[in-house]
């Protein structure tokens, strides 16, 4: 029976394995293999003068990323990998893999990113890609446990929708039998109208759609978010549950994926609490000592902005108290000073992660800030139906997974921290 190659250790006495054919050597009398799967790699050593003709005869006919069974005795060895070796009485070519390959699973030889994404499958067998992945899954799954062990419950949203989000043309339209509709930018709406259901607190991981005609290493077109939104909360209180939410998925990570970290080289430091908390205007400030290209109020911030920002703060923080022109038409503004609105970006030194705010409760108010933006009420109609029979304050965020892994692991692409992207121009594998 198989066994997973991580479970064969230098005091087992015999083992039998499937998986991929990592490196061949051969060195006249002996040959070696490197065998893989997804929980390591194990050394198989043939004495070519001691084992049958047939498993000669395999060796020869074997290619890299061909998928092997082997069955055979362990021996400790000290410069093997793991510390073991199998010697095998039986060698099975399982699937041959044809010859050359698109790229190198060994990373002996580098590849460009779209040479790794045309041949995605592939380029996943490499350890540290796979180490992104393991450790992305424990980001996902410790993100919902701990928002579930928090009270919030998990619903599913529509992604084909009448009305963009927020209005704007960063919309990607489909045919929907006779009717026009769109991919949904975010889940914002209806997770407003949860709030209006009474569920209290909701969260929703899932794909968010933008026709932005981005061409960078930090956006997609398609993306996954993570959002949140909490009733009787206001942006204090779910910046809070956000700030708790990374330090958690940090600790996590850290504790439970060790062997994946080691993988891709990263000491993993768990963010400082409390996230500092900068007033928009302030930030605006720290990046003109910097930038060349000066800021004003009502500009939103460029990526050399952020990073002068984030190289001065040196940390995970807030950006808060947005004008409240630059912001959706659901923020909710200041009383006092309604120029300013209840709204907030999360930062890490390299991005912006997350994006929330306070909304607005009132109907009259969204109506009359929807107008504002230029957008019509009508369009609308199915959202503020909601807000017309008893729709408690409430606040929420989203937050970019791809963004969250990136800047974890410190990654250089986006497209690293997701398996088969979608960007400008690529549509396909």
């Amino acid at each position: 029976m198989r066994i997973p190659i991580q479970a064969v250790t230098p005091t087992t006495e015999s083992a039998e394995i499937i998986g991929w054919v990592h490196e061949v050597r051969d060195l006249g009398g002996l040959a070696f293999f490197l065998i893989r799967d997804r929980t390591g790699i194990i050394q198989v050593t043939i004495p070519k003068k001691k084992v049958p003709a047939e498993i000669l005869e395999t060796v020869r006919n074997v290619s890299k990323e061909s998928v092997v069974r082997v069955r055979g005795r362990v021996k400790a060895i000290e410069k093997a990998p793991g510390g073991r070796e199998i010697v095998p009485d039986e060698l099975e070519i399982v699937s041959i893999a044809e010859s050359p390959l698109p790229l190198d699973v060994a990373e002996k030889v580098p590849a460009e990113m779209d040479t790794r994404l045309d041949s995605r499958f592939l380029d996943a067998r490499k350890p540290r890609v796979r180490a992104i992945f393991f450790i992305r899954s424990a980001v996902t799954s410790s993100a919902t446990a701990f928002l579930a062990s928090r009270g919030c419950i998990n619903i599913t949203t529509p992604k084909i929708v009448a009305a963009a989000t927020e209005g704007g043309t960063e919309l990607f339209p489909i045919a929907y039998f006779e009717k026009e509709a769109f991919l949904n930018q975010s889940p914002q709406l209806y997770k407003q109208m949860m709030m209006a259901a009474g569920f209290e607190s909701v969260f929703e991981l899932g794909p968010i759609f933008r026709a932005e005609e981005h061409n960078t290493v930090r956006h997609l077109n398609e993306a996954t978010s993570l959002d949140v939104e909490v009733s009787f909360a206001d942006h204090n209180d779910v910046m809070e549950l956000l700030e708790d939410l990374i330090v958690h998925v940090y600790e996590y990570v850290r504790e439970n994926c060790a062997e994946h970290l080691a993988e891709l080289g990263v000491d993993l430091k768990t963010p400082a609490q409390p996230f500092p908390r900068i007033p928009y205007t302030e930030a605006i400030e720290i990046a003109n000592r910097t930038i060349a290209e000066k800021l004003t109020f009502g500009d939103d911030l460029s990526p050399a902005a952020e990073r002068a920002i984030g190289d001065t703060v040196g940390q995970h923080y807030f950006i808060v108290d947005w004008p409240t022109d630059i912001r959706p038409y659901y923020a909710m503004p200041y009383p006092e000073r309604p120029e300013f609105c209840k709204a907030f970006d999360m930062m890490h030194p390299r991005m912006e992660l997350s994006s929330g705010a306070q909304r607005i409760h009132d109907y009259d108010l969204l109506v009359e800030q929807i107008r504002a933006k230029g957008l019509a009420p009508e369009s609308f109609e199915f959202y503020l139906k909601t807000f017309r029979y008893g729709m408690p304050p409430h606040a929420g965020w989203g937050l970019g997974i791809e963004r969250l892994v990136m800047t974890m692991l410190d990654l250089q692409n986006i497209r690293e921290a997701v398996l088969f992207p979608r960007d400008r121009h690529r549509l396909t594998p």
